[in-house]
């Protein structure tokens, strides 16, 4: 069974193919501590140039990513205004008040979209009294809230009353490819926007390893002390950043086929538990089904006993991501392991 499994836990299950690996075999290293490995040097202009900005850092991971910038962009005790249910509030395990010393303030979005008015209240100025905001982060696309797309005319909405009131804007893009490719807006569009950002290869994307900072290049020479400081300063990484190389290369537009994956995954859940799930809502890879009084947990094993796994994010929620490693075949095996479990 373990070679059949349908994996929907997460997009980081997928795996690098044959090609990607030759890519890693093949690749041209040296000392990143020093900046002397020409594969991560190259791959770093390129993401730069991608996103418009003028210099990018590779990391290890998306949360080291995270809590870099969040420490180069804020000083001790000021305040992040940050939407409720985003990554960095619930899955970094307290790393910005851990690693930075700051306030999480975090305000309700509508499926982690938040309302540019709401982060205009929740911004503090300077004062002897209180903490003072110095940045505003945004996470797009959105895990928590079923993969949801910024709407660009909100997320310039954020970024401006952001800016006018004197705090810098970070993007959690962990899967703003997907956000791009969804949406046809171009991920440098995305990053005009915000002072800096980071991204994943190790997503849907399909590398094994890797992260991207992206913005100034005061921003990557401060975060490059920063991930040092975090046990980021890796060595011969070209061997690592030649597979997100690959990634960014051969990766980005296939992701269409995840979002289409994950459309007929929540139209199988409606038709197998009507009410769960709206599938016209699911934009990109993520598909959160609501089940009501039935126990998430127990529906899970139940398919996991079928050769499929999806995760109980909550005592009656299941989330289901869709990626590489899964084809229309996948899918509509998952599908009949829900049918299967909910009418058990």
């Amino acid at each position: 069974m373990a070679e059949n499994w349908v994996e929907l836990r997460s997009d980081t299950f997928t795996k690098p193919s044959p090609e990607m690996r030759r890519a890693m075999a093949e690749a041209d290293v040296g000392d990143d501590v020093f900046g002397e490995d020409p594969t991560v040097n190259a791959l770093q202009e390129r993401a730069a140039a991608l996103f418009g900005k003028d210099a990018a850092l590779f990391v290890p991971t998306g949360t080291m990513g995270n809590e870099t910038a969040i420490k180069v962009l804020t000083n001790p005790g000021d305040d992040v205004v940050i939407e409720a249910q985003a990554h960095i509030v619930n899955l970094e395990l307290g790393a910005p008040a851990t690693i930075s010393h700051v306030v999480l303030k975090t305000i309700p979005g509508v499926r982690g979209v938040m309302d540019s008015e709401d982060v205009a209240a929740a911004i503090r100025p300077p004062s002897p009294l209180f903490s003072h905001t110095t940045l505003v982060s945004m996470e797009n696309t959105h895990n928590y809230g079923g993969g949801t797309v910024w709407p660009i005319d909100d997320f310039r909405a954020v970024a401006k009353v952001a800016h006018e009131r004197d705090c810098r804007v970070f993007l959690d893009g962990a899967r703003i490819f997907n956000a791009s490719v969804a949406s046809g807006i171009p991920v440098a569009e995305y990053a005009s926007e915000v002072d800096a950002l980071s991204f994943c290869f190790s997503k849907g994307l399909g590398a094994p390893i890797g992260s991207m900072l992206v913005g100034s290049g005061k921003f990557a020479a401060a975060a490059r002390k920063v991930r040092r400081m975090l046990g980021g300063g890796m060595r011969q990484v070209g061997v690592i950043a030649a597979a997100a190389a690959f990634a960014l290369e051969n990766n980005v537009e296939r992701l269409a086929d995840d979002h289409a994956n994950a459309r007929r995954l929540a139209e199988g859940f409606a038709e197998a538990l009507p009410g769960c799930i709206d599938p016209t809502t699911v934009e990109t890879n993520i598909a959160i089904a609501e089940m009501g009084e039935l126990d998430a947990v127990a529906l899970t094993g139940k398919m996991w006993d079928q050769g499929v796994r999806m995760y109980p994010t909550g005592p009656h929620r299941i989330r289901a991501v869709t990626h590489l490693g899964v084809d229309r075949e996948g899918i509509e095996r998952a599908i009949d392991a829900f049918r299967s479990a909910v009418s058990d």
